[in-house]
């Protein structure tokens, strides 16, 4: 597999360039440009075929002329000591946990997969890199635990001061580890601007291999592509019918991730999301996206340090017109369904859901229209553990679970012993990645 620019198709690259350098000079994003048909080795799977072995196994298809299948199952072996969950609530509908990772987080995953495989490229290149991210902490504590013994890779991490989170004091650099969190005397907005800066400086990537963490990296977010399969895998042989997934729009990047699953072959039928000002319904009812109407030129450059897949999203759209009319559907939910949504889902199952996982489950019983024909089962995409949602569920509920300890470590503040910086100090972050500036390994 090939990635090529939003913007410029042709512009094409192949995995390595598009881990290690993850903006296009043209403002776009890198996509597939040729997707494999894997339906194979999909229907080869089965409820016993671990999510690593999936993983490796998908791995392997897409980039099998750029690495071997050993060097793809090392990547995924690596990455996934932990998988997601299946649970079937009743006849026709699911859950895919993606919670149970070693934070709590969907993002374990993603991040995982790219640390994993961006270890891999440079072990072989003899090369190191720099990842530099803003979070306001639990994209950090993913990032903490994935690089946790890693040789090759280090993460400047920009938080707003006092936002440090899941941290230890052996993963700090100056004390042998991989993070070198820098805390920022402003918000997370000024953290941001930051990172841009520095990516506006092409020489800055090239000297330090600068790369990000977040899902503007094609790297961490291919591997969300993953979920679905593992999903079918544990399904298949219960339902009958068509297969529809229920999940948070957020910056549509699991969206994203399950079209590409689709192009892989993977069997579904759709996907059913709340509305929103980016993805909504026409007034025929139809999925719409009102801003692919502005030309690609007019746009800003995607944005390394907040990203949204939305562009990602039109690119799927515009190479197969019908996908958003007759694969999307999006449902306008509003704040009381979201609520009664999540009511609903504890007293006839016991689950504590959060906002986002109870307002997909609110567009899936608004899209029964889809569902309920034709025997159709709903995949529920939960992202998060609910104990983080603590505010909603005690709102809604009126009560919440008790959170576990790898979740609480994953939230609770670390110090860093070091005092914050100036939010416009870019001479001071350049100083600390020139710290550690070490490109070749030998």
């Amino acid at each position: 597999m090939r990635f090529e620019s939003t913007r410029n198709c042709g512009k094409k690259v192949d995995f390595k360039q598009a881990l290690l350098n993850p903006m296009p000079d043209d403002g776009g994003l890198y996509v597939p440009c040729d997707c494999e048909d894997l339906r194979h080795w999909i229907l080869y799977a089965d409820q016993n075929t671990s999510f690593a072995n999936i993983a490796g196994t998908l791995t392997s298809g897409l980039i099998n002329k750029e690495f071997s299948p050993i060097i793809c199952e090392v990547i995924a072996t690596k990455a996934f000591t932990f998988e997601p969950k299946i649970r079937q609530l009743d006849g026709h509908l699911f859950l895919l946990e993606l919670n149970h990772g070693p934070t709590g987080s969907y993002r374990d995953f993603g991040v995982s997969f790219l640390i994993s495989a961006l270890e891999a490229i440079l072990l072989m290149s003899g090369e190191k890199s720099i990842l530099l991210d803003a979070t306001s902490g639990p994209l950090g504590a993913c990032m903490a635990n994935a690089s946790r013994g890693k040789k090759l890779i280090k993460s400047v991490l920009l938080y707003p001061r006092g936002k440090v989170t899941g941290l230890r004091e052996s993963d700090f650099v100056w004390n042998g580890g991989n993070i070198y969190p820098i805390e920022v005397d402003g918000t997370e907005a000024d953290c941001r601007n930051m990172v841009r800066k520095i990516f506006t400086q092409k020489e800055l990537i090239s000297k330090y291999h600068l790369t990000v963490a977040n899902t503007s990296n094609i790297g961490r977010l291919l591997p969300q592509a993953f979920f679905y399969t593992f999903a079918f895998t544990r399904i298949k042989k219960i339902i009958q019918g068509d297969i529809y997934y229920a999940l948070s729009p957020d910056n549509y990047g699991n969206l994203v991730s399950g079209l590409y699953s689709w192009l892989l072959s993977l069997p579904v039928n759709g996907f059913i999301l709340p509305s929103s000002p980016h993805l909504c319904l026409d007034p025929r009812g139809k999925a719409f996206m009102p801003d692919a109407s502005i030309p690609l030129a007019e746009r800003p450059a995607a944005d390394p340090a907040d990203p949204s897949n939305l562009e990602r999203l039109e690119n799927v759209f515009r190479a197969n017109s019908l996908m958003l009319r007759s694969f999307v559907y999006p449902a306008q939910v509003s704040k009381e369904q979201t609520a009664k949504a999540c009511q609903e889902l504890f007293s006839k199952y016991n689950i504590y859901a959060d906002e986002s996982t109870s307002s997909a489950y609110a567009a899936s019983l608004l899209r029964k229209d889809l569902t309920e024909s034709e025997d159709g089962s709903v995949v529920l995409v939960v992202k998060d553990d609910p104990s983080l949602s603590k505010g909603f569920l005690q709102q809604t509920l009126g009560e919440y679970p008790q959170m576990e300890a790898n979740v609480l470590s994953s939230i609770t503040p670390t110090q860093t012993g070091r005092y914050p910086i100036q939010k416009d100090d870019i001479d001071y972050l350049i100083s600390v990645l020139n710290s550690l500036n070490l490109r070749r390994l030998f």
